[in-house]
């Protein structure tokens, strides 16, 4: 006979008990990001650092990595209400933001467009002077 009775892990049980570790004050307001996670499993070890607070949060897919291929793979924004955003970088960061302000940050779309324009530009430069070299051999 065993020594400790198996817990079932009733579904039920579980989520009654998350709920009750929530503070109904850090549960207010539309969700905001308050940090970037590399992936799935650093995402939730944020999430029970975040919940043991008493801070609820959901763990989204970045935008540009929710491809099938990535399903456990690949950056998540951890987003918390709107109450609970100081609470949340105060506890992750130790006082120190995670993420730049909002006017500080750069989408990644205007990132990518940028590289591209170089890109281009480097190309129509190496054209311009292979096709310059070419006309003055011959």
């Amino acid at each position: 006979m065993p020594l400790v009775q198996a817990d079932e892990g009733d579904p039920a049980d579980e989520l009654a008990r998350h709920a009750r570790k929530i503070s109904p004050r850090l549960a207010r307001g539309e969700p905001q990001r308050v940090t970037v996670v590399r992936n799935l499993a650093e995402g939730e070890l944020l999430q029970g650092i975040l919940l043991e607070e008493g801070i609820p949060s959901i763990l989204r897919r970045t935008g540009g990595f929710d491809v099938p291929d990535m399903l456990a793979a690949g950056p998540r924004d951890l987003m918390v209400p709107a109450s609970a955003v100081e609470a949340a970088r105060d506890l992750l960061s130790l006082g120190q933001p995670v993420t730049p302000e909002p006017g500080e940050e750069e989408p990644l779309q205007r990132t990518a467009f940028k590289i591209l324009a170089v890109m281009l530009v480097v190309l129509l430069v190496v054209g311009l002077v292979t096709g310059t070299i070419f006309s003055l051999t011959r």
